[in-house]
């Protein structure tokens, strides 16, 4: 029988990384049974290669290894290559980028790991050019010399007790709960604010973000920390910093100015150059953040960036059906080179610029604004960057203001259209279903806070685009990916949670109990799969899962939030409404990772946030009405309130009764119950710290209860 290592299996495959490689003279595999197998019946190693389709370096280790025949051969011979999507896959990448951080200290895309059959690790890098540069090995050097180093006795002998140690590492990193604090209390709301400190230590006062050099990464959950702490307690330091670091993220180039959306991370200190790549989750939490951000000072170009990163992503990433995909390239082919160059589609030169202007003037105060001069500040080419202030452009050009912003505002448009001509960076069109959960919470926040039901629209069209394709309703599983009707990957912890709280998000800005039901059995697959009952933990990949060599937790945020942060936050929320004793398993994982959070604080903002909710508990809202008034919802979004919780219910006991049937429940949960509408009219009571306030029908009143002051004046 044909060995399946005998050819290229991509062409097999529906991710668009894989597929990208299904041409290459490397006999890739996919992640699967038949390539481990594969690997044990002929003895030799893996080589797994991982990355993901709008990756830079993976395009160029491509372009000068893995398309080169003589390197084909040489691999193809001595190894079984696997390639793996990192998107597809997260837990295949966390176990192997893990080993790679704790044997250099470094990791990153590609990930080239070299496996035992057994898929245990004994080398691993990331990138290697071909041949030895720069003090970098060369790939096919290496390939020869590992091959050669298998088939010796003595020198494979020591790979495989070194991979024995790797493994037994990265199980100790990501596997092991730490017995001696399981059983004592949770951390109380002190890391938050010992999380917020580390940020204001970190943070580069001068430009913004944390650290002080580059790279410049978002960091959104970190911010959401500082957003609570100040909220907690008042200090304008945790304000300033949130600030500051937004607004270097909206003014950078990060942010891009001419079609909205941002990209992955900035290459410098001063968020002048990207990373060009544009992926789905930094498109989710950063406007998050910015809604935050919004809320606490009423900065109204916050809101105006959220909004045209959502009118971005409702362009370029989204399915006709409703769900959103999830990356576009870094590259794009350079029309004037012909080759595909990092950031070809979104930089300019002044002579662009001045050819797309027709007048002088507009093109004189794009180039000023946005900072695209002769010499460019990439690659003799400018990203743009809002450098220059309006006042100081209307005093240069003796405009008023109102016009420099107008005719800013119009060369943009035409700038836009004139680069829509330009070829287009690739597109990943899969669809995560824990990526689309991030972004369904923001287009429900932003419905709450910017009060647009567009985006109310758009967050649930993506929940019932997942919903229909990756939820099982027979099985009550989730898969991760869906593309072009192909279905794949059992739902990792990141999914369920990620999706769960956006769907509890289009409750809240519904009303509608169907979305609510739909969390609620997310959560319930959460405790069955993965949660850990004697290890008081919540690991990433599900019981029923595959077998790896580790099964990995995700406590830390890395690009996208820790999704056992998110999980338990959620699962807090999620406790009111149900008999299900959600809270006593968010309890114990907090428990459970105590130390880790009082001695790291900084590195688990997610965790950090979770322990101060299930410390302060949720700010209740329950809303006993049809709909609520528009006041309400105008007084509401312009206002921060940490942990905040809208309980819609009915607003009598037998319009209750059918929503208690559609969610399994016998009685109402104390959130809903002897909560009905006062009156006949619309009522809200509102319960902070576990203290509830007398029921209102004014929002006002409610809302100075929210703030410590005694609602004296309430009606009952």
């Amino acid at each position: 029988m044909d060995q399946p290592t005998e050819r290229n299996r991509l062409d097999e495959e529906e991710s668009p990384y894989l597929r990208q490689h299904a041409d290459n003279p490397v006999n890739w595999q996919p992640w699967d049974e038949q390539a481990l197998e594969a690997a044990r019946d002929r003895d030799v190693p893996i080589f797994l290669s991982i990355g993901y389709s709008a990756c830079h370096w993976c395009h160029v280790m491509e372009d000068e290894s893995f398309a080169d025949g003589n390197v084909a051969e040489v691999v193809n011979e001595n190894f079984v290559p696997i390639k793996v999507d990192r998107e597809e896959r997260p837990d295949v990448d966390s176990i192997y980028m893990t080993v790679c951080q704790l044997v250099s200290g470094r990791g990153g895309w590609p990930l080239s790991a070299w496996l035992t059959p057994e898929g245990k690790p004994f080398f691993v890098g990331t990138y290697f050019p071909r041949e030895a540069k720069r003090g970098q090995p060369g790939f096919l050097d290496l390939c020869r010399r590992i091959s050669d180093s298998w088939d010796s006795p003595d020198d494979r002998a020591e790979m495989e007790h070194r991979a024995d140690q790797w493994t037994s590492a990265a199980r100790d990193r990501l596997e092991e709960t730490p017995d001696a604090v399981r059983g004592s209390a949770p951390p109380t709301s002190e890391v938050l604010e010992r999380a917020a400190e580390a940020a204001l230590r970190t943070a580069d006062r001068q430009h913004g973000g944390f650290g002080s050099s580059g790279p410049k990464f978002p960091q959104p959950s970190r911010l959401q920390v500082l957003a609570r702490a100040y909220d907690r307690t008042g200090r304008e330091a945790f304000r300033e910093v949130l600030c500051e670091s937004l607004d270097a993220m909206v003014a950078g180039g990060l942010y891009d100015h001419v079609g909205g959306g941002f990209h992955r991370y900035c290459v410098d200190r001063d968020w002048t150059v990207p990373h060009f790549e544009k992926m789905l989750y930094d498109n989710a939490e950063i406007p998050r953040a910015l809604l935050t951000g919004y809320q606490l000072t009423g900065d109204e170009r916050y809101a105006e960036v959220v909004r045209e990163t959502l009118e971005f992503v409702e362009r370029e990433l989204t399915h006709p059906d409703g769900g959103f995909f999830s990356t576009l390239d870094a590259q794009s082919e350079d029309p004037k080179t012909g080759e595909h160059e990092e950031g070809a589609f979104y930089v300019w030169t002044p002579a662009e610029v001045h050819d797309v202007l027709d007048d002088e003037t507009d093109a004189e105060l794009f180039c000023a604004r946005y900072d695209v001069t002769e010499s460019g500040n990439f690659e003799g080419t400018s990203q743009p960057n809002r450098i220059r202030p309006i006042d100081a452009l209307a005093e240069e050009y003796d405009l008023a203001e109102a016009a420099v912003e107008q005719r800013l505002e119009d060369a943009r448009d035409a700038l836009f259209d004139a680069r829509a001509e330009r070829p287009r960076p690739n597109r990943d069109e899969k669809v995560l279903a824990g990526w689309n959960g991030l972004l369904i919470t923001t287009c429900a926040e932003a419905a709450l806070c910017l009060g647009d039901d567009a985006y109310t629209e758009q967050a649930v069209d993506a929940l019932e685009f997942v919903r229909e394709r990756l939820w099982d309703d027979d099985a009550n599983r989730l898969s991760r990916r869906y593309k072009d009707g192909d279905v794949k990957v059992d739902g990792y912890l990141e999914d369920y949670a990620f999706l769960a709280r956006g769907a509890l998000a289009c409750y809240e800005a519904t009303g509608e109990v169907e979305y609510l039901a739909f969390a609620l059995e997310l959560g319930r697959v959460i405790e069955v799969e993965f949660w850990d009952a004697d290890r008081e933990t919540l690991y990433f990949t599900p019981e029923s899962g595959e077998s790896l060599v580790t099964r990995p937790q995700e406590l830390s945020d890395q690009s996208t939030p820790s999704a056992t942060g998110v999980a338990v936050e959620t699962l807090l929320s999620l406790d009111g409404f149900t008999s299900d004793d959600f809270e006593s398993i968010a309890s114990a994982v907090l428990e459970t990772h105590a130390n880790r959070l009082e001695s790291n604080a900084f590195e688990h903002a997610t965790l950090c946030l979770a322990a101060d909710r299930l410390e302060a508990g949720p700010v209740e809202i329950t809303v006993a009405a049809e709909s609520p008034p528009e006041p309400w919802q105008d007084a509401f979004a312009t206002r921060y309130v940490s942990g905040r919780l809208f309980a819609h219910r009915p607003p009598t006991d037998d319009g209750l009764e059918a929503w208690l049937g559609e969610l399994g429940l016998e009685d109402a949960p104390p959130i809903w119950a002897g909560r009905e509408a006062r009156d006949g009219e619309p009522t809200l009571y509102v319960c902070r710290g576990r203290t509830c306030s007398a029921p209102t029908h004014d929002v006002e009143t409610a809302l100075e209860w929210l703030e410590g002051d005694d609602p004296a004046d309430a009606p009952f």
